[in-house]
């Protein structure tokens, strides 16, 4: 019974960690495609990827507070970052990506 459990642990943390490091790719993806433009070179005030000062009171909100912004849209950034064929999960990997890098 207690190796049964073991197993079963091993086997949800190693698919948690698959499915964690696929969303992290995606969000990559979804950054590259849609939010590098700006976000690479701090276009229009935009933080930088990366750029640790510029995210951490962004940071400190809290992931919610940026999935907004980002769904939204905030200043002269449009919703979704202009491409509406993208998904809330989308903007979220695409979020949790940028915030990886900022932190």
């Amino acid at each position: 019974m207690i190796r049964s459990s073991i197993i079963i642990t091993a086997v949800t943390i190693a698919i948690m960690s698959i499915a964690a490091s696929a969303q992290a790719t995606e969000g990559k993806a979804i950054y590259d495609k849609t939010c590098a433009t700006c976000h690479n070179t701090g276009l229009a005030g935009a933080p930088k990827l990366g750029d640790k000062a510029a995210w951490k009171d962004r940071i400190q909100q809290g992931n919610d507070a940026l999935y907004q912004s980002a769904i939204n849209g905030k200043g002269v950034m449009p919703p979704k970052g202009g491409n509406a064929s993208l998904g809330e999960g989308d903007i979220k990997a695409a979020v949790d990506y940028m915030v990886s890098q900022g932190q």
